[in-house]
């Protein structure tokens, strides 16, 4: 066997246990993360988090639902402009898509909106804003 055969071989070796090593981290954590979102106190604080942010968005609702429209009517027309100048949507891992003027989340008082999976209206604070509130940034 040539050096080079045996440093690919080596090499693939490696790489084999680095991924092997890396998919066992995150099922690591999908464990960590499903025993912790199952804890009874959690779910407790998240449906109250959750019916509080379905409140805040009924209550904003009349004044924002034209963005919601707007937002409608950007999609229905496939208008990339008009959604480039949304929120960044980052929350939509989450379900809810802000559809309110990119930049709102560095105000201190106005919350992202928009409407969660189910189509609801919903208003949640974003990560940049409780970092503007945490003393961070």
């Amino acid at each position: 066997m040539s050096t080079g055969e045996r440093e690919a071989g080596e090499q693939r070796v490696q790489e084999a246990v680095r991924r092997h090593a890396r998919t066992r981290a995150f099922a690591e954590a999908e464990n960590v993360f499903s025993a912790v979102l199952s804890d009874p106190g959690v779910r407790e604080a998240r449906e109250r988090v959750e019916a509080a942010e379905t409140e805040l968005g009924m209550e904003l609702e009349g004044c924002l639902q034209p963005f919601q429209d707007r937002y409608d009517h950007a999609v229905a027309q496939g208008d990339a402009d008009g959604l480039a100048g949304l929120c960044a949507g980052k929350h939509g891992r989450w379900g809810r898509i802000c559809v309110l003027p990119e930049g709102h989340e560095t105000s201190m008082e106005e919350p992202h909106w928009g409407r969660n999976g189910k189509g609801r209206p919903v208003a949640w604070v974003g990560q940049r804003t409780r970092r503007l509130v945490s003393g961070g940034e």
